[in-house]
């Protein structure tokens, strides 16, 4: 359409009468947007996405089925059960840009019972098949991309009834762009469908980074190929370095001389023996030093300056195998070794991270089969077909999730199935000693939510004996808890905004991720009526669900000593934005405010689907509507009396 064509139609628009605000947006919306290459297809309401027109999620705990006794300081894995568009919703308040790696085994619309869209079956002769699909999954992805780190990645595996259609989606600039497409990985297995004229014996993973920009060390993803087999011992290294580096800083010699009594110490079966020539370390780790001499006699023979003593270095007797022109280079990169003076050949820095590891390839081979013989050992049974192989995953997860830092990674599936992820999460914990944290969300058609994604890691944190007898010894440094997803009205009554807020407690739990929840604050007895305390080491999270509270609990947060920087969260209802900033003040130094269940509202208006009515307006400044729940008193206990502590 020409643009002289189009602006005329837009002044047309605008002038039509009887159109709806929303009709008239909609239609404006449409001529305004610019066609660009890409997928078009037919968008298909889902029934939960007309739900959430009506309705906001919130997420509640099933207390029955929490797993805590991995302790304090274990991670704390969440189980959401529940249709995964309303999971991801809840997610965007607790979790937004704090995701660093998804997977996810999407269905892959083959046509055979795989795929449900509104609680019916698509088949392959659906004329909407794979529009169907795409508007399923573009509604999920884009608000995948929301929780997302800035430096996040996410893999989603699928096979050819949709590889095509998936691939141009996501390269939409609107979605990841194919400028940040890392990979596309060719998974190699075992079993084979039953095509006519092929045996097809693999699928695909695609792979996009948020920003890959910001991806530069992960450019080339590192994986060990023979991680469990071979070297499984370098984890030692990195552990012992890791710990060393926390007891001395950046004394690297003090570290070297650790590293070098840990090989000394090592009994001679472990692997990490192996790599005993790694004895040195700098600020990129452990490396050794290499010869870099030519060995035919044919190599450069310029000067290399000592750093010390200011006179050339020795030359080994082949002359050097790089030219003077890559001195400069390596100098500016610290990856010459010098040694104590000039009489000793400087040699090349061969860091551990870069000989032992190799890059992955994009086709590799896992012969499938295995993980279903190895949940059947989980379960007792079989109830579910073709999980994903935990191994697979746990390799994935490696290769972003570096082993260079102390953070606490998130990873997140939504096709959560069998549980796998979660497994494989666990199972690389247990292997490097980190405390990845990993969330899944899965409906309970068919009840597998609780007797198989539960069941399966509940075994896994536990222990369990297989069929044949043999026991198997519990990941027990794991904590699990188990969620649904329930509702709130949308429309923003009085009524509706006190609830969401009394509802919100386990996401802002999650949020938090602070779960220890305690009966006193500054003293004074806990009113759940009222306001919950949450405190485990240097956090404390405060909620407040009644406004008539804050003028009483101003003086308690003011006698409360807190550690010199440190703050309470306090979350306290309010019918505007404002957490009444004014009451705080005396105490604005120990508190970090925010107002609910506004924040909230303003997560899900980024990614919820558009009521049909208009809301109801709320005058920031009325009054709720006096129940005898809610009804204000001079004090802040006596009304509570009989009531929840």
């Amino acid at each position: 359409m020409k643009a002289e064509v189009r602006a005329k139609l837009i002044e047309r628009v605008k002038a039509i009468a009887g159109l709806t605000d929303d009709e008239r947006g909609d239609l404006l919306e449409l001529l305004r947007t610019q066609k660009t290459y890409g997928l078009v297809w037919e968008d298909k309401p889902e029934d939960v996405e007309e739900r959430l027109r009506d309705k906001l999620p919130v997420l509640n705990e099933d207390e029955s089925k929490r797993l805590t006794d991995g302790g304090d300081d274990a991670p704390n894995h969440i189980l959401i059960e529940g249709d995964n568009l309303e999971a991801l919703t809840t997610l965007a308040y607790t979790h937004a840009g704090k995701i660093d790696v998804i997977y996810i085994d999407p269905p892959y619309n083959t046509g055979n019972k795989d795929f449900i869209y509104n609680d019916s079956y698509v088949d392959s002769e659906d004329t909407y098949r794979h529009s169907k699909w795409l508007s399923f999954m573009s509604k999920r992805l884009r608000i995948a991309k929301k929780l997302l780190s800035d430096r996040g990645v996410i893999f989603i595996s699928i096979d050819d009834n949709e590889q095509a259609n998936l691939k141009l989606l996501c390269d939409d600039k609107s979605l990841f762009g194919a400028q940040n497409l890392i990979c596309q990985f060719i998974w190699q297995q075992g079993r084979k469908s039953m095509a006519a004229q092929v045996a097809i014996n693999h699928e695909y993973c695609l792979v996009y980074a948020k920003n890959r920009n910001l991806l530069l060390q992960y450019d080339s993803l590192n994986e060990n190929n023979n991680w469990s087999e071979k070297k499984e011992g370098l984890v030692d290294i990195y552990t012992e370095y890791n710990r060393l580096k926390l007891l001395h800083g950046d004394n690297y010699s003090a570290i070297e001389i650790g590293i070098r009594k840990f090989y000394r110490d090592l009994p001679s079966d472990n692997p990490a023996k192996r790599q005993s020539q790694y004895k040195c370390v700098d600020a990129k780790g452990l490396y050794f030093p290499g010869d870099i001499a030519q060995g035919t006699g044919n190599g450069g023979r310029f000067d290399i300056i000592h750093p010390i003593t200011g006179r050339p270095c020795k030359v080994p007797k082949g002359g050097w195998r790089f030219g003077e022109a890559k001195l400069p280079e390596l100098l500016a990169e610290g990856k010459i070794h010098f040694g104590d003076d000039e009489t000793k050949v400087p040699c090349l820095k061969r860091y551990l991270v870069e000989t032992e590891y190799e890059v992955m390839q994009s086709v590799f081979y896992k012969d499938g089969r295995g993980a279903t013989k190895r949940l059947e050992q989980i379960l007792g049974g079989t109830f579910f077909d073709h999980p994903k192989d935990e191994d697979i995953i746990a390799m994935l997860i490696r290769a972003i999730t570096s082993y260079y830092d102390n953070r606490e990674y998130i990873i997140l599936d939504f096709f959560a199935g069998s549980g796998t992820t979660l497994h494989a999460v666990m199972q690389q914990n247990n292997i490097d000693g980190r405390k990845r944290k990993c969330i899944l969300v899965t409906n309970n058609e068919n009840g597998i939510c609780e007797n198989v994604t539960y069941e399966r890691n509940k075994r896994v944190i536990n222990g369990y004996t297989k069929p044949n007898g043999e026991a198997v010894e519990g990941l027990h440094g794991n904590n699990l808890r188990y969620y649904r997803t329930d509702f709130v009205g949308r429309s923003r009554s009085p009524q509706n905004l006190r609830k969401l807020v009394r509802l919100a407690t386990d996401m802002l739990c999650i949020k938090e991720d602070l779960y220890a929840e305690q009966q006193a604050f500054a003293g004074q007895e806990v009113v759940k009526q009222a306001f919950r305390y949450f405190e485990k080491g240097d956090k404390r999270m405060l909620i407040i669900y009644r406004e008539e509270a804050v003028p009483l609990l101003v003086p308690l947060i003011e006698k409360f000593e807190l550690p010199q920087g440190e703050r309470i969260k306090v979350y306290v209802f309010s019918p505007s934005e404002d957490p009444w900033a004014g009451d705080f003040e005396d105490v604005e130094d120990k508190v970090e405010l925010c107002a609910l269940p506004m924040a909230i509202l303003n997560a899900y208006k980024r990614v919820l689907p558009k009521r049909k009515e208009q809301n109801i307006y709320v005058d920031p400044d009325m009054v709720p509507e006096q129940t005898e729940e809610n009804a204000p008193s001079d004090s802040l206990f006596p009304e509570m009396e009989g009531g929840e502590r």
